[in-house]
């Protein structure tokens, strides 16, 4: 039986792909649990619909992000951390920290974005953290650390 994937399923394909799987497996699992729906006429052309919706929103989500990475590569994000006399550092910079920078400074507004940190940020200075959106994009951005 010909059906329409509804979501990525592990070993029978991926969201939006056309596949023949067995009579059985369709009828007892797929189209009850709503992962999958039957190839139509009418549901290829409303899957066609939607697969040029999605190119056109990856395509306008792209430029977005180049953008964001274009304004980031030019700006570095400012931290101060409190040091007593000795020159102790109280305090670190994570990555919730850097996230809540980023969507106060206006950079990154709804997008998803993970910050590739180990470990939390301890030492004064600059340093280079890469950043990755959900499209595989990825860029870096500077965090400057200060005393307070």
């Amino acid at each position: 039986m010909k059906v329409i994937i509804l979501q990525d399923i592990k070993g029978v394909g991926k969201k939006h792909d056309v596949k023949d799987v067995a009579d059985g497996y369709a009828r007892n699992f797929l189209l009850p649990n709503k992962l999958a729906e039957i190839a139509t006429p009418s549901a290829l052309k409303q899957l066609e619909v939607k697969k040029s919706e999605t190119d056109k929103n990856e395509q306008e989500f792209k430029k977005r992000v180049e953008e964001l990475l274009r304004q980031m590569s030019g700006r570095a994000l400012e931290f101060f951390l409190k040091t007593d006399e000795t020159g102790s550092v109280f305090g670190s910079v994570n990555k919730d920290a850097i996230l809540k920078a980023l969507r106060d400074t206006g950079l990154v507004t709804k997008e998803r974005v993970e910050i590739e940190l180990a470990h939390p940020l301890k030492e004064f200075g600059e340093h280079k953290i890469g950043i990755r959106f959900r499209n595989g994009m990825s860029g870096e951005i500077k965090i400057t650390i200060r005393p307070q």
